[in-house]
């Protein structure tokens, strides 16, 4: 299949992923905007004793536990989220739309070593091509892998995914065993995500790029030109020292920032989400957005909803009408919703009562600020307000003196308007 089909089946098979099947729930993250702040985060520093001792970390080698998720349900909460850190809202973005879910036992467990074939199981979900992978034609294929027979062995409802991926050109032509288990490397991720993005013919292009990395010579020359288009569209960085390290293992949490900016380079990467704009803050168990054509959208709100405002977990009373949204949804109910802009804050209109202290004057000889005290919870306390260039002063201005009762009307911290009593 041709680059240009590839992108329109990528357009086509974006919709929200159910997990299902033997998947890969190894996978979990998001959206393309780069919320590691410039900590390189995707780099990270992996724990390359990643606690499996050389034994499958799956509770037997023939369970998909750690790839897929039998159930027919998405997971959204993971017991050791506070170590997800950095990376949780990459893995709840992707959790939401079914690439990169947790264990059986409820972790992420995002320090262990990802492996191969869990990152090329990563990488057809994201590119919408699930539901093919898992079809009986794909899953009956005979693969010609030197090691074909160990693959179907360890994890059979692996071998459609495989299959998918050779027909999408996201194996070198050389490659003569898939190494299932061996650890991915960062250059292995690179290469993968960029072949999933069917930049191919972009990397051969640049194949002769010069890398400024101190460990440059340490990329194969062939491989030079994925590096440089990965870099070129922020799906990958280099680490603070300037090296790249393309032999360093993967951890899941570094895969799903990597699953999560590569999602952001896909065609119509949200046309399996919902945009717009809250009408209401959520009431009643649901919420309504308003999206950018107008149309609006009532949604149920799943129990286990995930919410992030500001970067940060947040509660669903954390929602306000007017905040720009990313909503995904999950058998039709609202699972995820990501607070894109928050809403602008609106005016607060109030008066308070004091005595009059003093006030001062701007060099044009209008009043910029005004002190006065008050009662608060039993105790006399000064303070001092800016005041507006436009007030207005209500009654004789003579009468604001010293120790004068006065009420004063203030927009957002600043008077508009001064009465004596």
């Amino acid at each position: 299949m041709n680059k240009a089909m590839l992108k329109k089946a990528a357009i086509t098979s974006m919709a929200l992923l159910t997990l299902v099947g033997g998947g890969t729930s190894a996978f979990a993250d998001g959206k393309g905007k780069d919320h590691d702040r410039g900590k390189n985060h995707d780099n990270g520093k992996h724990n390359g004793n990643n606690d499996n001792k050389g034994k499958n970390d799956r509770e037997g080698e023939n369970d998909d536990e750690g790839y897929g998720n039998s159930k027919s349900d998405i997971r959204l909460q993971f017991k050791d989220e506070k170590e997800l850190k950095w990376a949780l809202e990459y893995i709840i973005r992707l959790a939401s739309k079914g690439v990169f879910n947790g264990y059986e036992d409820g972790t992420f467990k995002p320090q262990q070593n990802i492996t191969r074939i869990e990152s090329i199981v990563a990488a057809v979900r994201l590119m919408g091509l699930k539901d093919q992978a898992e079809s009986q034609a794909e899953m009956s294929t005979k693969l010609n892998f030197k090691d074909a027979d160990e693959l179907a062995r360890k994890y059979p409802w692996a071998v459609g995914y495989v299959a998918v991926a050779l027909e999408k050109d996201l194996f070198s032509e050389t490659d003569a065993v898939l190494q299932a288990d061996k650890p991915a490397t960062r250059l292995f991720a690179t290469t993968l995500l960029v072949k999933a993005l069917g930049l191919e013919a972009d990397a051969k292009a640049k194949v002769n790029s010069q890398l400024s990395f101190k460990d440059a010579d340490k990329i194969p020359a062939g491989s030079v030109g994925y590096v440089a288009v990965a870099l070129e569209k922020g799906v990958i960085t280099g680490y603070n020292d300037n090296t790249f390290r393309p032999n360093q293992s993967v951890t899941r949490a570094e895969l799903a920032a990597l699953l999560d900016r590569t999602d952001s380079q896909l065609p119509n990467n949200d046309a399996q989400a919902i945009t717009g704009k809250l009408k209401v803050a959520p009431t009643n168990g649901t919420v309504v957005v308003v999206k950018p054509d107008n149309t609006e959208v009532t949604v149920a709100i799943d129990p286990n909803i995930f919410i992030f405002r500001d970067n940060v977990k947040a509660s669903v009373a954390a929602l306000k009408a007017g905040d720009e949204v990313l909503l995904r949804t999950y058998l039709n109910k609202a699972v995820f919703i990501e607070v894109t802009k928050s809403a602008p804050v609106q005016p607060t209109l109030h008066t308070e009562t004091g005595k009059f202290n003093s006030v001062s004057f701007d060099a044009q000889g209008k009043m910029a600020t005004l002190s006065l005290t008050k009662e608060v919870n039993g105790s006399t306390q000064a303070i001092i307000l800016n005041v507006s260039p436009s007030v207005v002063i209500i009654g004789d201005a003579a009468l604001l003196t010293t120790g004068r009762a006065v009420e004063i009307t203030v927009l957002n911290g600043t008077v508009y308007s001064i009465k004596a009593i």
